[in-house]
């Protein structure tokens, strides 16, 4: 796929410091992710990037991140402005694959798992059809250790999985099946935000996803998407796939032996395989999970602390963390699979 956008190679950020704020990094070498300071509290995060916003959007373009640290801002109004500075559409949390609590209009609270639960490295709806491609959190209340949100560069990690790997993800593609209503995982309620049958067979038809009505009042969705795409503004190609994260090996050997014992491999409640269906070996998965270690960046969140970043570009995941924790959520300007982009 050719980008009509042209090409933009990352490289050092065109932001410059002024008497306002100050730039920096976490590593001296990796770009990601560019810190913007406030050297004052009273210096109003929301105003400042309205007055620099053309700025703001290319060195995220470069960056693919961009924390907001030490600005003037006051809980899920405040974030709210913020996200709402940008003019972009924000997206309803449908087709859900965890738990989340509406807190605002079209505002959420992070992945809802247990503070002792791994969220391994994913971009946000990289296995439906229409994802953001923006995704910004803010940090409410930060937790007493631990909870950080680890990002890696997707363009590193597609530059860094095997060749031969990354030539199996992309020829084959990856597919995601979906069982609910086990009585584990989201139901098919939850997941779609209906209790109407009718409109979740819509959504599957516009996405589009394979359905199955199973006895119950169980539903089984199998969709069969990209493992890897062309970003549409820069050019450059990621590595965009949740495939080691839907991959029941996510889960432990502990967790995925309790399965078993309950499930036949067809009804676990969430499984990736190639596209063809065939299984993924485990070296390919341990591969995936390999480069993503290598190109992961951690920092942990200080209260007030706000991360923008692309979606496509840069994957998010979660530590565990103790004492309380409340990161929120926007997720703005939809995207949805190009003909173009399902050949890639």
């Amino acid at each position: 796929m050719k980008s009509k956008f042209g090409s933009v190679k990352p490289q050092a950020t065109p932001i410059r410091e002024e008497q306002s704020i100050e730039i920096g990094r976490f590593e001296s070498d990796d770009p990601l992710p560019l810190v913007v300071r406030a050297k004052h509290q009273t210096t109003a995060l929301t105003a400042w990037v309205r007055a620099n916003q053309e700025i703001v959007e290319e060195a995220l373009k470069l960056n693919g991140g961009i924390l907001f640290r030490g600005f003037s801002l006051d809980g899920i109004d405040d974030f709210g402005g913020f996200v709402r500075s940008f003019h972009l559409e924000l997206l309803e949390y449908k087709e859900r694959s965890t738990p989340r609590t509406k807190v605002g209009d079209r505002l959420y609270t992070s992945t809802e798992y247990p503070a002792h639960q791994h969220i391994a490295l994913h971009n946000e709806f990289s296995y439906s059809f229409t994802w953001p491609m923006r995704i910004f959190f803010f940090a409410s209340q930060a937790p007493e250790s631990g909870g950080q949100t680890p990002i890696a560069d997707s363009r590193r990690v597609y530059q860094g999985i095997a060749p031969d790997v990354r030539r199996r993800f992309t020829e084959k593609k990856v597919m995601y099946v979906r069982n609910y209503g086990t009585g584990i995982d989201l139901s098919w309620q939850e997941a779609f935000q209906t209790n109407d049958k009718a409109e979740v067979e819509e959504h599957c038809r516009r996405a589009p996803l394979d359905w199955e009505w199973l006895d119950g009042d169980r539903l089984r969705t199998c969709q069969v998407r990209p493992a890897v795409a062309q970003h549409p503004i820069t050019g450059e190609m990621v590595w965009f796939n949740q495939a080691h994260l839907f991959h029941v090996s996510n889960l432990g050997s502990e967790t995925q032996e309790s399965l078993y014992k309950v499930f036949n491999e067809q009804d676990l409640p969430r499984n990736a395989y190639y596209g063809d269906g065939s299984s993924f070996s485990s070296e390919d998965l341990d591969e995936v999970r390999r480069a993503y270690k290598e190109a992961t960046v951690v920092f942990s969140w200080q209260p007030g602390d706000i991360l923008m970043l692309d979606n496509m570009l840069v994957a998010h995941g979660r530590r565990p963390y103790s004492g309380q924790r409340r990161i929120l959520v926007a997720l703005a300007q939809p995207y949805s699979l190009s003909a173009d982009m399902q050949t890639v």
